[in-house]
């Protein structure tokens, strides 16, 4: 899913889409497919709608990843999940990511996973935690005090943005119609499928904002091969 403007990247997005930011010597989008091709996927699929033909120009060019790549053009935003009407397969098992993570998860575990739990979507998700500065006031309903949490650590489970699919899914998107990846599970959910999670506790970031593109940028030239020579 590679559509979205980047806001949060400005002014480096307003001329280059979010998946061509270079990690070094290549764009965010070469390392993406690499991983795909290396898991084992027979296909890829672009969901491209903001500056979408330098993506699909750069794809062009970037030499053959062994796979057929196609693109989907979104004429309106639909969305982070509205392309899949047009972009999932007929049947089988999908995977659907955004284009702008950089992780070392294994997509061909996630598949086999979400294969064997027979769930209609399973989503890949990591560990957060946030450091609280502030003492933490517990009160119940009538304003009295029942509790005090020095400096306390959250921690919760978030999307990493990635999903396995079947390719039925589609059946709860309407054609043109504009969804989030939330509101698509959350729409199966009250249908009473199976949605399920695969926990994964390794290298993950979003490069959605400055910092954590700065940090992404650090640890792949770091070690670029830990995220490139990954076998299925």
């Amino acid at each position: 899913m590679a559509g979205g403007r980047g806001t949060r990247l400005a002014p480096y997005t307003t001329v280059l889409p979010k998946p061509l930011m270079p990690l070094h010597d290549r764009p965010i989008l070469a390392v993406i497919l690499r991983q795909l091709v290396t898991a084992g996927v027979d296909a890829i699929s672009i969901s491209v709608g903001h500056l979408g033909g330098l993506i699909e120009a750069w794809v062009r060019h970037a030499g053959d990843y062994g796979v057929p790549i196609s693109f989907v053009y979104e004429e309106a935003p639909l969305g982070t999940a509205g392309a899949l009407k047009q972009a999932a397969p007929e049947h089988g098992t999908f995977i659907a990511l955004n284009g702008d993570i950089l992780t070392t998860l294994s997509f061909s575990a996630l598949v086999q996973a979400h294969e064997q739990s027979g769930a209609i979507a399973t989503v890949a998700v990591n560990e957060r935690e946030v450091n609280v500065e502030y003492g933490v006031v517990l009160t119940d309903g009538s304003r009295h005090v029942v509790g005090l949490d020095e400096k306390p650590t959250i921690r919760y489970t978030v999307s990493m943005g990635v999903y396995a699919f079947a390719a039925r899914i589609t059946e709860y998107i309407e054609a043109g119609e504009r969804i989030d990846f939330p509101d698509l599970l959350l729409r199966m959910l009250d249908a009473g499928e199976h949605v399920a999670t695969f926990p994964f506790d390794g290298y993950w970031r979003d490069i959605g904002n400055r910092d954590d593109y700065a940090a992404a940028i650090e640890d792949f030239g770091a070690e670029p091969e830990r995220f490139i020579e990954r076998k299925a």
